[in-house]
């Protein structure tokens, strides 16, 4: 278990704006090499309860440009953690000097982009499961306060339903499973 307090909070209004402010950061660095950079994870859901920290997965064309992009991120002060466990995700500690945020970079069409891409825009088409959704992260925040893993693993569940409803296959919801990938929109 690691020790972390688990805070959800309403929806707010400015997480685009910060999530744009950290894009225009990035974006000179990795624009040769990557795709797009997406706002991913419940921030990036309008009305929907959140940890306020702002997901954003830089989407490179192929693997071969991964090595690139973490070099590249490493010039303006991110440190490359590794996948943690998750296959095509490199994940990013940010620089101390801005608001906390996740970043991630990932190859165009694989997993780790695509159920948060797929997660992300069910939820923003049908605000009733947003709705949903942030009731339950509000329910887990205050019953696991200080245990993220516990939080995260409540949300499986729900999550997993919705990458169904989006219309992952069976082979793409099995791979996850199997994985046993953290689920973190």
């Amino acid at each position: 278990m690691r020790n972390r307090t688990v805070f959800v909070e309403e929806y707010d209004p400015a997480w685009p704006r910060d999530f744009e402010l950290l894009r225009q950061r990035i974006w000179p660095q990795l624009a040769d090499v990557a795709l797009r950079v997406e706002h991913v994870g419940s921030t990036s859901v309008p009305g929907l309860a959140a940890k306020p920290i702002i997901d954003m997965t830089a989407v490179v064309a192929t693997r071969d440009d991964v090595p690139t992009a973490i070099e590249r991120l490493a010039a303006v002060g991110y440190v490359h953690r590794g996948n943690l466990g998750i296959d095509d995700r490199e994940a990013f500690d940010h620089p101390v000097d801005l608001r906390r945020h996740n970043l991630y970079v990932c190859p165009v069409g694989t997993i780790g982009v695509v159920n948060q891409i797929a997660v992300r825009d069910y939820l923003r088409g049908h605000p009733e499961h947003a709705a949903r959704y942030g009731a339950l992260k509000k329910q887990l925040a205050d019953q696991f306060p200080d245990d993220i893993d516990s939080y995260v693993l409540g949300k499986t569940d729900f999550v997993l339903e919705i990458l169904r409803r989006a219309g992952l296959t069976a082979e793409q919801i099995g791979k996850i499973e199997r994985d046993n990938r953290r689920l973190t929109i």
